[in-house]
């Protein structure tokens, strides 16, 4: 059966939180949840992810699945929050560990933070390449696409992907590879394998950065994406894309969100233990980035 979706656009970090499900009253899975964040003052809010929830009640869901697919650079994940409050399993791919690792380093996490713990409050499931899983009767599939990061995977049901940051719509091509472990040639390979797909294949973006003020869209096709995708369609060498890819890079500041969001997505969302006052902190490194 094909999935029903539904789509929450989130306009402050350009990102899309999906819900996926059969039919009213079923399970469903709910992919990439944004918590909103106010920079200038360190506060966190649950607009977004309140909108979610309203549609999944609205609609009788049971929430069997709270999917991430990666730890994003852009926008704190509200996995965790959903989780206390609808239900679900957080899942992510098995090589958000290398991830978790690097920023343990850069972050000099001390023990109680420590993504690499034993804390039964982190992901609840890693995914394997291949792995298959149920939402109530549909199936999905994960599919390692790194390139990005390590870590990346889609997620694939009947007919459609749920590609993360790999590929935007395709007059903006596809996502910056110089986070660490990220790799340009890598990336490449990993959007070779979602355009092998069949090219009626629905494709789900996480973000939109729309030119020249069109509307915000965030569904794409193979067959499309092959056709018009202004850094990978069809005729573009894997020397010419790493190539563009690298310049293009380099230009590019990091995101204006990374600091915290990668923090707390590294910990499925979990915020670290407050201190002895009660407030629950992170860490600014200076001169790092």
């Amino acid at each position: 059966m094909t999935p029903c979706v539904q789509a929450f656009p989130d306009p402050a970090t350009s990102t899309v939180t999906y819900v996926v499900y059969e039919a009213a009253g079923s399970p469903c899975a709910i992919i990439d949840a944004v918590l909103d964040y106010e920079p200038q003052s360190g506060r966190t809010s649950t607009h977004s992810a309140d909108r979610v929830i309203r549609f999944v009640n609205e609609q009788d869901l049971q929430v069997q699945w709270l999917l991430e697919t990666h730890a994003h650079a852009d926008h704190i994940s509200a996995a965790a929050y959903l989780r206390k409050q609808v239900g679900g399993a957080i899942a992510i791919g098995e090589h958000i560990r290398s991830v978790q690792a690097v920023f343990e380093r850069l972050f000099n996490l001390e023990p109680a933070m420590s993504p690499m713990s034993s804390d039964p409050a982190l992901f609840d499931h890693l995914f394997a390449d291949g792995d298959t899983f149920q939402v109530g009767t549909l199936t999905g599939r994960v599919m390692h696409v790194p390139g990005h990061t390590p870590a990346d995977v889609a997620y694939l049901f009947d007919g459609m992907a749920f590609m993360g940051d790999t590929l935007f719509m395709p007059d903006v091509g596809t996502a910056r590879c110089d986070f660490p472990g990220g790799d340009a040639r890598t990336l490449y390979e990993s959007i070779g394998k979602l355009l092998d797909l069949p090219p009626q294949t629905r494709l789900f973006a996480c973000h939109d950065y729309p030119p020249d003020g069109r509307e915000t869209r965030w569904e794409t096709t193979v067959g499309e994406q092959r056709a018009a995708n202004i850094h990978v369609r069809d005729g573009i060498t894997v020397g010419e894309f790493v190539a563009m890819r690298t310049a293009r890079d380099a230009t590019l500041g990091p995101p204006a969100l990374i600091i915290p969001s990668i923090q707390l997505n590294i910990r499925a969302g979990v915020f670290p233990p407050s201190e002895s006052n009660g407030v629950s902190y992170l860490k600014l490194p200076l001169n790092a980035f």
